[in-house]
């Protein structure tokens, strides 16, 4: 196999893609920059953009990601299954457990931990249709949590990881969102055409790592303080986190997907199991496993109607904080998921990638958000408010509280800061080493300098947000940024089509052309064998020879 090309060409003495990498860190300054200086105002206009472009955008982002699930599902089963990523003797780099790990972790990790409680609990007492605080409530709580956690998020990360993965070691392109596009650009992704994908996928990464990192460092600040109460949860404390667990994922950065970032994942899958395991055991197990089995139910049997609801016959904006946000939120972190899962992810078919990606992180999501906020609704249904009441006043308390139903609840609330933190590193040091590929031409080995700069720039973004507005302000950043990638996605899915179509054509030709030399060599051989047996056949009888057998 040739060597992969890049765009890397030394830039003020670094190995960059000058382009991308400066407009990247002048952007990110001016951002900064701007929340600084206007905080007083910063708020107010994160609310005015975030209503702005969910109320006339959201059709968009609803419609986009349904179209990405069709997609994913259509490959999987097409003729193009069978296509292995890295050529037909590539072997996968990671064991699937180990596959599974690290997906996961990039893929969902602090959101899981955040929203597990919070959301179904939110949508029980604000319903998007119906009377709250019922049981149809609860049922329809699940139905929207499984929609937000489910294949549409796993979908979108399929797509571009997919995508990134075929044109990188099929097509030996850099591992970066522009050559995705090679098929319809060409050589033009090596120029301007080019930067601005991976200008538009940096900032997108940026800022929906921010939000995760903002959500995650919140938890961390209300279990601290849950547990030790001398510890107080302001935005002080949350930044000093980040300082302290950004310096962490730094060390995991320098030593590289294979050791930091592997065993950090492993390791949070086994403790996150071993959380679900208590909380099933020590919990209401019955109960638990029985609206495992009907929450996955409603959530197929509703799925098209969960998919495409986009509340064209209401006055609210319901769908604007989560829904939208939600889409918003997996586009965002797609080109950062995706280069992720792709650098993990060679030696693997197409269908048992897409298949892979979509069922199984899907349905251990749907048994997490499950164990916790079925049973958090359980209690707020038989008249227990303790869990509701924390959601309402602080949702990043909710797990902790919930905890506080359990035994060894202590325990339980400690092992879930070490968790939040773990999962704060991996997305961290995740994001920053995709940041890094993205920045450097798709280098294979950039530089620790690089490598430390951008693990500290997730960690600014992430403080800078939550000075300035907090959660509104990660959900807005969010949303604004994953608006155009939502866009380069859709146009992602007709480039990799074309690009695997090229590939299928060139190896039917190939098939034809091997088929008529084989035809051909078996011909001349029968001609051969023919010619002998006559040649023998006249050796042995000279006087009368046999006539010759008809062509």
């Amino acid at each position: 196999m040739s060597k992969v090309k890049t765009n890397t060409k030394k830039s003020f003495g670094l190995d960059v893609n000058g382009p991308v990498f400066w407009s990247s860190i002048v952007f990110l300054i001016v951002s900064i920059a701007l929340v600084l200086i206007f905080r007083k105002d910063a708020e107010e206009f994160f609310g005015d953009t975030q209503a702005a472009v969910t109320a006339n955008m959201g059709w968009l982002f609803i419609l986009s990601v349904n179209i990405f699930v069709v997609y994913c599902l259509f490959m999987a089963f097409s003729r193009f299954g069978k296509i292995r990523l890295g050529g037909k003797d590539a072997k996968p780099e990671f064991s699937t457990s180990s596959w599974f790990a690290m997906l996961f972790s990039a893929g969902m990790g602090i959101g899981l931990l955040f929203w597990s409680i919070a959301e179904p609990v939110n949508h029980f007492q604000t319903p998007p249709l119906g009377e709250p605080g019922t049981p149809a409530a609860a049922r329809q709580a699940m139905n929207y949590t499984f929609l937000h956690w489910g294949l549409h998020a796993w979908a979108i990360y399929a797509l571009v990881a997919l995508s990134l993965a075929y044109f990188t070691y099929n097509r030996q392109l850099p591992l970066t969102v522009r050559s995705a596009f090679y098929p319809f650009l060409g050589e033009r992704i090596h120029g301007i055409a080019g930067h601005v994908i991976d200008i538009l996928a940096v900032i997108a990464t940026l800022f929906g790592l921010a939000t995760s990192l903002g959500l995650g460092v919140q938890q961390v600040a209300s279990g601290l303080n849950h547990v030790f109460p001398a510890i107080v949860n302001n935005v002080t404390t949350q930044i000093i986190l980040i300082g302290v667990i950004t310096g962490i994922a730094t060390i995991s950065v320098v030593t590289g997907v294979d050791k930091g970032v592997r065993i950090l994942s492993e390791w949070n899958i086994r403790i996150a199991l071993f959380i679900l395991l208590a909380v099933l055991v020590l919990g209401p197990t019955v109960f638990i496993l029985g609206s495992y089995v009907q929450n996955t139910g409603s959530y197929i049997g509703n799925f098209m109607q969960l998919s495409f609801w986009n509340e064209a016959y209401s006055n609210r904006n319901w769908q604007g904080s989560w829904t939208v946000f939600y889409w918003a939120w997996w586009i965002s972190w797609a080109p950062f998921v995706g280069i992720f899962i792709a650098r993990v992810s060679k030696g693997r078919t197409i269908k048992e990638f897409i298949l892979g990606v979509l069922i199984a992180p899907s349905l251990l999501s749907f048994l997490w958000m499950t164990a916790f906020g079925s049973t958090a609704l359980r209690e707020t249904l038989a008249g227990d408010l303790t869990i509701a009441e924390a959601v309402a006043a602080d949702m990043s308390t909710a797990l902790f509280v919930f905890f506080e139903q359990l035994p060894f609840s202590t325990a339980l609330s400690v092992i879930g800061i070490i968790l939040v933190a773990g999962f704060f590193v991996t997305s961290s040091d995740s994001g920053s080493l995709v940041v890094v590929s993205l920045t450097s031409g798709g280098k294979p080995d950039p530089s620790v300098a690089i490598r430390v700069f951008w693990a500290l720039a997730g960690g600014a973004i992430a403080a800078v947000l939550l000075l300035g507005g907090g959660l509104q302000a990660l959900q807005t950043a969010v949303i604004i940024t994953g608006l155009p990638f939502a866009i380069i996605l859709l146009l992602m899915c007709y480039s990799l089509y074309r690009g695997l179509s090229e590939e299928a054509q060139e190896e039917t030709k190939l098939g034809k052309a091997q088929e008529r030399k084989a035809y051909q060599q078996l011909v001349a051989e029968m001609l051969a064998k023919r010619a002998q047996k006559q040649e023998t056949i006249q050796k042995s009888n000279p006087i009368n020879p046999p006539k010759p057998d008809a062509p």
